[in-house]
This record gives structure tokens, C-alpha cells and sequence, in this order.
């Protein structure tokens, strides 16, 4: 059974300065208490000798002009540490050796902490490493001063980006791969249809170097799925992740590509309806899961109690591990994730702000160091009868989407020094987009 509709009004209470201050405050120590100073690689999450998440390193770099404009590092001295990040991403090997940390200008999804090489047998993956050229053309578009370190940023992220060849990338075809590893090749999946990918062919058409065609755009969009879910009519993508961190980068609002046209819509419009379908889906609470309802939903992909079946007053119920969940077509067993409803504050604050105060008062660790716990599950309870199964760990790319969309609510900052990317603006172009501040 879904709750019914909150009438309490300081659950609907706008959040102030000082709130969303702190909140962003403690997530963002993530990359100040998880990243090795030596090189700048960000621990993948909190777990003990985790190893480096090129995504995360990348999310790390994106929030240094938050670092700077909201007072916690000087200019001089993040200009330095980003400097620093992107030397040291550079100067590592290339190759197809089992243990090199990239090849062709992409990264492995995870490397050793210390040497920056590959751990793992891990995929060569694309979306992680257009989070990692993402974070670096941010910190390229910010660093505009003459300063030497300031230049020498300008110059290694631009170097770095565009070191990447898209088309290989693309394995004979016009959508691009998942990834690749040396010893099998090509992964068998493909970016098509409506997902994070977004960000990552806009990346691909606007290199200047190693380009992907236009067509791969369209390749891209021909899976898209229009539908009508609980009234509201948009682009369909489960897990709400899903529609957000493109949107960390790029301001949506009010341009369009051919698709958004047609429907008469935008990404950011479109995103807006995701995060009221989530909402709508833990209302209705179709398999009644334990604390569903208006202010207790986010579906996304994340830690979860693990693989196993239980009996959950009576009813047998399958958990899972790290798995991308969404809403409304699942999976879904029971899990539910602070970080991706805060994470849709500049889409739908009138329904994220009730919600956040919400899982304030769950002592979900709001105020405590790296703020909100990443995923807990109501129906899986551990220890004593009340108390929900909570992840044990944070994760280095749950905690980006938290402070720069925290950012984009209060000041577009991360939007706005992207509006002066042109790598992201020609990719827009290419993509088909116009209308708007494009």
C-alpha cells in the first residue's frame, strides 16, 4: 500500500543554504579522504583495499570548481591538484598489454591505487571513461587564467580527451562498444537506446580528433522507447541514474535534438517525469515492500543486501547484490537509494526536498561523514527487528552525482562552465541539438 499525500509542511519546507550546504560538504570529503595524494586515483568506494574507479576519478575532478567556489581549497592550489591528476592519468601506459591502464586513449573501469595499472581482468570501458574525460574538460573550461598550473590543465585534459579514438571504439559499427579487453576483444553490447550513453556520444562527436560520424547518433536513438507510464508521457530508461548524470554536465533545459522535438519535449523535461514516475511507482508499492510511499523511493543501480532468497513475513523474497534496479519495470527487491533522489533535486525539487528529509530522520547519515549512506532495504532487516538492512560502504560515483547536482540547484555552476566546453557544445551540434542557450 502506498502512503497517502504528505499535508505536513515542514516535510515540504525548501531547504536552506545552510542544509544543502552541509549535505554537499560531507559528500564531497569522499575525494578529499579517498583519493591517493600521490596521484590523485579515487578509491571505487569505503571497503578496505578497494581499488581506483576511473569514473569516480573522474567525478572528482568535475567537483574542484565546487572545491574552489564554495571556499574548501584555494584556486591556486586545486588548480594544482588537478594539474597533478592529469599528469599523472597521462603518463600512464597504453597498450594492449593485459596490465596496462588504458588503450587507445580509453581507460580500464578499475586500477590499482598505487601503479594506476589495470586490477581485475576489468573491461576497457567506455561510459567510465567519458566520466573521466568529462571531469577533465570540466576542470579545462574553469582553469581560464593565465597561471601556469592553470594553462597546463587547459592543456593535459585537452590532451587526454583527445587522445580517445571513438571510432575504434566502435568496432566496425556506428553505435559504440560497451567495452573491450585484450583477451577476449570487444564486449557483445552496444549504447543504444536511452541511458547514460547520452553524455558519451556527445563526447564522441565533438572530439576534434578521432570523431564519431553523426550517424552513430541516430544509430543510437532509433532503440529509444516512447511511453506512457501512470499518465505521464516520456523516454523510458528503468533505473533513474539513468537520467541524471549526463545531466551533471550538460544543461538540457530547453534544447532539442530530433527526437525531443517530435515529442515536443527535452531531456531535462524528460528527466523531471523519471523522477515522478519513481515517486508514483513506491505509492502504488505494487509488491509491497516494507516503507515505500511518497517520501521513500530512488531506484537505481546499487549495493543491495546480496543474492539471496528470505522469508520476509511469510513471503519468500529474492534479494540482490550490486544490480542497476528501476522502477516501473523493475528489478526491484526492496532497495531503495538516498543519493539518486538528491541527485534529481534541479528536476523536481517539490518532491526530492520531503523526500530528503525523509531519510534524514531514518539516521541514514545525512550529517556524518560522506553523507547518505548509498542503498538500504526496509524489508531485509538485519540484527535487531527494526532495523533496515544499510550498505556498508560509500561509493566514489554515488557521491558526484549528490554535489554537482546540489551545485546545478544552487548556482548552474557545473552547467554553466560546460555552456563554454566546445568539445560538448560541437557534440551537441553534431548530435542535432538547437533551440535554447545552444
Amino acid at each position: 500500500m502506498s502512503e497517502p499525500l504528505s499535508t505536513d509542511p515542514e516535510l515540504h519546507r525548501m531547504p536552506s543554504e545552510q542544509d544543502l550546504g552541509r549535505l554537499q560538504f560531507t559528500t564531497l570529503l569522499y575525494y578529499l579522504h579517498c583519493t591517493n595524494p600521490d596521484n590523485g586515483l579515487v578509491r571505487d568506494k569505503t571497503a578496505p583495499d578497494a581499488p581506483a574507479s576511473i569514473a569516480a576519478v573522474g567525478m572528482a575532478l568535475a567537483t574542484i570548481p565546487v572545491v574552489v567556489e564554495r571556499g574548501i581549497i584555494i584556486r591556486q592550489f586545486a588548480a594544482k591538484i588537478a594539474r597533478r591528476r592529469l599528469e599523472f592519468l597521462l603518463s600512464c601506459p597504453q597498450g594492449q598489454e593485459p596490465d596496462a591502464s588504458g588503450y587507445k586513449g580509453f581507460f580500464y573501469h578499475f586500477l590499482d591505487i598505487e601503479s594506476g595499472r589495470r586490477v581485475w581482468q576489468c573491461e576497457l570501458s567506455t561510459i567510465d571513461s567519458a566520466f573521466l574525460f568529462a571531469g577533465a574538460l570540466t576542470v579545462g573550461a574553469y582553469f581560464d587564467g593565465a597561471d601556469a598550473d592553470e594553462v597546463e590543465v587547459r592543456r593535459l585534459a585537452k590532451a587526454l580527451y583527445e587522445r580517445a579514438d571513438w571510432g575504434w571504439a566502435c568496432d566496425h559499427g556506428l553505435t559504440l562498444t560497451h567495452g573491450w579487453r585484450p583477451e577476449s576483444g570487444f564486449i557483445p553490447y552496444r549504447w543504444r537506446g536511452y541511458d547514460e550513453g547520452l553524455l558519451l556520444y556527445i563526447l564522441g562527436l565533438g572530439s576534434p580528433t578521432y570523431p564519431l560520424p553523426s550517424e552513430s547518433y541516430a544509430a543510437y536513438t532509433e532503440s529509444y522507447e516512447w511511453r506512457n507510464i501512470y499518465g505521464r508521457e516520456l523516454l523510458y530508461s528503468g533505473p533513474l541514474f539513468t537520467h541524471q548524470l549526463s545531466h551533471m554536465w550538460i544543461d538540457f533545459r530547453g534544447i532539442r535534438d530530433d527526437f525531443m522535438r517530435d515529442h515536443n519535449s527535452d531531456y531535462f523535461l524528460n528527466s523531471r517525469s523519471a523522477t515522478f514516475v519513481h515517486q508514483e511507482y513506491a505509492m502504488r508499492n505494487p509488491k509491497n515492500y516494507a516503507g515505500y510511499g511518497e517520501h521513500c523511493w530512488g531506484f537505481t543501480a546499487s549495493d543491495g543486501p546480496g543474492w539471496v532468497t528470505k522469508s520476509v513475513n511469510g513471503i519468500e523474497r529474492e534479494f540482490y547484490d550490486y544490480i542497476a534496479r528501476g522502477a516501473p519495470f523493475g528489478p526491484d527487491d526492496g532497495t531503495v537509494c538516498p543519493w539518486v533522489v538528491v541527485a534529481s533535486l534541479p528536476f523536481a525539487p517539490e518532491i526530492v526536498v520531503p523526500t530528503v528529509r525523509h531519510f534524514a530522520q531514518m539516521e541514514l547519515g545525512m550529517t556524518r561523514l560522506y553523507g547518505f549512506k548509498p542503498s538500504f532495504n526496509s524489508s531485509f532487516i538485519e540484527g535487531k527487528p527494526t532495523e533496515p538492512w544499510v550498505s556498508p560502504f560509500h561509493f566514489g560515483i554515488d557521491q558526484g552525482p549528490v554535489v554537482l547536482m546540489i551545485e546545478n540547484f544552487r548556482t548552474g555552476l557545473i552547467w554553466n562552465i560546460m555552456r563554454q566546453c566546445q568539445p560538448i557544445v560541437r557534440g551537441l551540434r553534431k548530435a542535432g541539438f538547437s533551440g535554447g542557450w545552444l
